[in-house]
């Protein structure tokens, strides 16, 4: 059995005999591996009506809020693991992404809808809560970004191609820029539909967008008037693993920042990347050709998981982002160390798929939701230090990578991808018709197909309604 280390022994001792400040404790022993190896299901969540979709938590780390395909809003005691209240979002489809603004005593919370709608719910001192368009895009809305520190800014992405700024000071919404293809010999670049959006913690005015091509752009905010009709799309860099260049069969699901600008990319059916600042192709990728690409330091990369059936999340997690970790398609929660990539634990997170993580922001906690109706929360309450599973690279690793090389071979066009997409859409109006027409919906433990009729990102030889299984932005 692994045991804690002797510098991690240590910090216990100095902060016994009052050496070690109790700060500098907590974030020492939180990032330990030993702890990450602790971690085991404290809880549930049970609540909603639908597949989980989206999990934020606020800034003090005290309250959950959740969306869900059932169009409705939870905010969680987490703790104590009960509802503190809920309310109907008022979108129209499925929910994608939850989020609280800052610095509104958790007043203010934004969300995200595949009806193309962002919302934003205004809690009253009643307890009521009343909710309000505030912006729109001419398709699916998968992520939202806020502006730190900001209670009134925030950003929108969508399958439009479009982000959107917003203030809600003056309640308007603006047009920033619409995202288009890269293009060689004068082509007509096309929309490219986005998945994800994050803004930079320590330069708020960058952000970087990802989604139906294989280039994470980073745009300057100070570049752009609040009217994409007088804006140029053109980023100030992109970031693309070097064998995927112009490779045009792959796609960005999730990005995130750590805390020193590093950029963390995973690709549909691929793997996960992490780029340093000096990693970038700048902001005209095609012009570099193979001996130039050589000479850029290539990322970090994560495998072992499968990223191919929902659009899964990825994230940081340590005090000071020591881990790198991500849900599958198997099921299992991956946690790798972020500095050499090794896989330091695997987790069975949900019965069929985690798509979604988020990390508690002050201590070794995190939340995961999932194809299950239900949200878990981990924390490092086991008495044993875990190892991985004995299966974990024969069979769970194993069979992951030879799903990813399968599914390689099939090339998706934007034909396809637009077919599959239409067959998404369809599905979940059937699901929200049938949620209308049910009076009692059954829960997680009887629910054998996960969800009950809302979708996945999977292919089925062209039979509709094969993998009609969970919505997952």
């Amino acid at each position: 059995m692994e045991k804690l280390k002797k510098g991690d022994l240590m910090e216990f001792y100095k902060r016994e005999i009052g050496v070690s400040k109790p700060r500098n404790f907590s974030r020492r022993i939180s990032a330990s591996e030993a702890m990450v190896k602790r971690l085991d299901l404290y809880g549930k969540l049970t609540g909603h009506e639908g597949c989980v979709n989206t999990i934020d938590f606020n800034a003090t780390g005290d309250v959950l809020v959740s969306g869900s395909d059932d169009r409705r809003v939870i905010l969680w005691d987490w703790a104590t693991a009960t509802s503190k209240f809920s309310y109907p979002s008022g979108h129209m489809d499925n929910i994608f992404q939850t989020k609280f603004m800052p610095f509104t005593d958790d007043r203010k919370i934004i969300t995200a809808s595949a009806d193309g709608q962002v919302r934003l719910g205004l809690v009253l001192e009643n307890g009521r809560v009343e909710t309000k368009k505030v912006g729109k895009h001419q398709g699916r809305v998968h992520k939202l970004a806020v502006e730190p520190g900001s209670p009134y800014i925030l950003y929108s992405c969508g399958e439009d191609g479009f982000v959107q700024h917003y203030d809600l000071r003056s309640n308007s919404s603006s047009k920033l820029l619409r995202c288009s293809s890269f293009t060689e010999n004068n082509k007509q670049s096309s929309s490219i539909r986005l998945n994800a959006i994050v803004i930079d913690p320590r330069n708020p005015n960058y952000f970087a967008v990802g989604g139906s091509d294989e280039y994470a752009r980073v745009y300057d905010i100070r570049m752009y008037q609040l009217d994409a009709r007088t804006s140029s799309d053109k980023p100030i860099d992109t970031f693309c693993p070097h064998h995927l260049v112009k490779t045009h069969d792959v796609h960005i699901t999730a990005l995130a920042y750590s805390n020193t600008s590093e950029l963390l990319v995973s690709y549909n059916d691929e793997l996960i990347y992490l780029f340093q600042k000096n990693m970038g192709l700048g902001p005209v990728p095609l012009s570099l050709q193979g001996e130039d690409l050589n000479k850029l330091e290539k990322p970090q990369v994560y495998s072992g998981h499968r990223n191919s059936q929902t659009v899964k999340g990825v994230s940081f997690f340590g005090p000071t982002d020591e881990y790198v970790l991500t849900g599958s398609d198997c099921g299992h929660i991956f946690i790798w160390k972020k500095k050499d990539a090794k896989l330091v634990r695997v987790m069975v997170g949900d019965r069929h798929i985690v798509n979604q993580l988020k990390p508690h922001p002050c201590i070794p906690v995190l939340a995961t939701c999932g194809i299950e109706k239900t949200i878990k929360l981990w924390a490092p309450t086991s008495k044993d230090v875990t190892p991985l599973p004995p299966d974990v690279q024969e069979q769970i690793m194993e069979a992951n990578r030879r799903g990813r090389e399968d599914h390689s071979r099939v090339t998706l066009t934007p034909d396809m991808i637009m077919h599959v997409l239409r067959l998404h859409r369809r599905q979940a109006l059937a699901y929200i018709e049938r949620r209308e027409n049910l009076g009692d919906v059954d829960s997680d433990d009887d629910d054998d197909d996960g969800g009950g009729g809302a979708y996945v990102l999977g292919f089925s030889d062209g039979e509709e309604g094969e993998n009609s299984e969970c919505s997952i932005s």
